[in-house]
């Protein structure tokens, strides 16, 4: 989860397996290691290696190019709604679902880097999920309670020897 600007200054020497230290964090944030998907290492390992850095631009540039497309992408679907999505979007969506999914707000504020824990509490209020907006299960031994509990779900409620759970849905629509 790293501040876009963060991710520019990011050099090849900072990826080690599947973890990218963030060496030059933005102000206010922390320097920080974070732990990738190999998906993500994949692609990044496709791009040209001809400079020291993974993205070897200039934050004025990228915001040219991404401010075009989204202008033009926002145009053709006819939704100008898109017009609002702006670099940090992603990084304050990112860290929302992560808090819903989680409830570790410790968790969301070291993955951003953030120095003080009034920055990171602004994502535990961006998104109220609806009752409708939850996957739910039940269990009725404590076996299947662990395997309900090790797949991400939260418990809710017992009922006649039901044990009830429930976890955000992790993709909701995104219809502007």
């Amino acid at each position: 989860m790293a501040d876009p600007s963060e991710a520019l200054r990011l050099r090849w020497i900072d990826i080690n397996g599947n973890v990218i230290t963030i060496n030059k964090p933005v102000k206010r944030h922390y320097p920080r290691t974070i732990q990738v998907s190999n998906n993500l290492i994949s692609m990044l390992n496709a791009l040209p290696k001809d400079s020291e850095r993974i993205f070897p631009t200039t934050y004025a540039n990228m915001a040219r190019s991404y401010y075009g497309m989204r202008k033009q992408i926002a145009k053709k679907l006819n939704k100008p709604r898109i017009l609002k999505i702006s670099f940090v979007t992603f990084r304050h969506w990112a860290a929302t679902m992560l808090y819903h999914q989680t409830r570790n707000i410790l968790l969301v504020k070291k993955l951003l880097g953030h120095k003080k824990i009034e920055n990171t509490m602004k994502y535990t209020q961006l998104i109220q999920f609806k009752d409708s907006e939850f996957e739910v299960t039940t269990a009725t031994t404590i076996e299947e309670a662990k395997t309900v509990l090790a797949a991400g779900f939260e418990f809710v409620h017992e009922k006649n020897g039901i044990m009830m759970f429930r976890k955000p849905k992790r993709f909701l629509s995104l219809e502007m």
